[in-house]
């Protein structure tokens, strides 16, 4: 495959600017990132494609929308299915979303990802975990209670333990564990414990065993500290981080997806839901208003999660999350961007491949008209000029 160049444009490479200058790469390969004089400030910029840490892919992609709560999930073929997941990742792709982690997936999610990496068909990075839950906890409780086909559940160590070793088996990239009860399952309560403190710790043992990192959904104080002290990777959410816990997150650096638009639109009633979750919703915006800025400013890891699934946050709204990281956490417009780039690399254990451009590292980036790192506001979708993923043009045209 021959070597392709982008010349005389503004570069930020996941870090910080380089200034004006020339990125070469030959197929899913970065070659060079050098400078280069320029007669003119250039008006375009290259930064590195944007990782949404937290997102679901198992909604409907089709026209017009499927509203929350119908069967539409329920009732769709398996291998209809893939087709829809593949095209929200693609969808995500195409607004500079170029790596995502599935944390709810299971073979199909597993499939896509394998189809795209295997240059199958185009699409973007697709990291997948498989969820370990309870019965009756915030996974499960997504399932009306009658309905006989359920993802698997896991009510002791040893049915946990053995749970984990079927999504490795799988070829999952980690796993995901709930440690409290959430927003959106049926009949469910934040504050409701989910697992048990062994059943957490055999889970982490398991997972890290298989060299898989574990994710913990956490919507409440009690659920973090029992995630956390069992040696959690991330922390989904993250509404009940209250100060006595920060330094659990600093001191072992856990990263923090904290999905705030999904949780002001439930709130707010953007999204159409049921008065439950709503309510619930609007309980989690205000303990987490409460939280969030201070422990931003203390060196809690926020990164970007936007828990996005085609419906209350749809692919390719990432920028809006990362804008509104941004004024919530008092951050400058570059280190809003290093949460979505480089930072979203290293807290996906994929620091040493994406998020950055350097040679060697994979031609994942977007081509932007602005400087998303010197204005928030340019951390915007209608500002892609062209979007690279994997070597390849998949949406508008370099800049000649």
């Amino acid at each position: 495959m021959p070597e392709s160049t982008l010349s005389r444009v503004a570069i930020w490479d996941g870090t910080r600017p380089l200034g004006a200058g020339r990125l070469s790469w030959n197929g899913d390969e970065i070659i060079a990132v050098e400078a280069e004089a320029a007669d003119e400030t250039p008006r375009f910029a290259v930064i590195p494609g944007l990782i949404d840490t937290h997102v679901h892919l198992g909604g409907y992609a089709g026209p017009g929308e499927q509203p929350w709560g119908s069967p539409w999930s329920l009732v769709t073929p398996d291998a209809e299915k893939v087709f829809h997941i593949a095209a929200q990742a693609q969808r995500a792709m195409r607004a500079g979303v170029t790596t995502v982690r599935d944390l709810a997936g299971d073979a199909l999610q597993l499939a896509v990802s394998r189809v795209f990496d295997d240059g199958v068909q185009i699409g973007p990075r697709v990291r997948v975990h498989g969820q370990v839950g309870m019965t009756a906890g915030h996974g499960d409780l997504f399932i009306p209670p009658h309905y006989p086909h359920r993802p698997p559940v896991a009510d002791s160590p040893d049915e946990c333990r053995k749970l984990v070793r079927q999504w490795a088996r799988q070829g999952a990239h980690g796993i995901k564990i709930y440690a409290s009860g959430g927003v959106l399952s049926m009949g469910d309560r934040v504050g409701w414990r989910n697992q048990t403190d062994e059943e957490i710790r055999t889970v982490i043992d398991e997972a890290h065993a298989l060299a898989m990192p574990v994710a913990a959904h956490s919507h409440d104080a009690a659920s973090a500290r029992r995630a956390l002290e069992a040696g959690v990777d991330s922390i989904e959410h993250g509404t009940g981080l209250v100060p006595e816990l920060w330094p659990l997150v600093t001191g072992r650096d856990v990263p923090v997806a904290p999905t705030l638009l999904i949780n002001d639109r439930l709130a707010d009633g953007t999204v159409p839901v049921s008065a439950e979750a709503r309510e619930k919703a609007a309980a989690v915006v205000a303990e987490r208003d409460a939280n969030f800025a201070d422990a931003a400013q203390a060196g809690v890891r926020f990164v970007l999660g936007t828990d996005a699934n085609g419906v209350m946050v749809r692919f390719g709204e990432q920028h809006a999350e990362v804008r509104l990281m941004a004024r919530m956490f008092g951050w400058s417009a570059e280190r809003a961007l290093v949460s979505a780039t480089s930072d979203a690399a290293d807290a996906i254990g994929m620091g040493d491949r994406i998020g950055r451009l350097r040679p060697g590292f994979a031609a994942d980036f977007v081509v932007v008209d602005g400087r998303p790192w010197e204005d928030a506001s340019h951390i915007d979708v209608d500002r892609i000029v062209a979007v690279v993923s994997r070597g390849r043009l998949v949406a508008g045209s370099l800049p000649s």
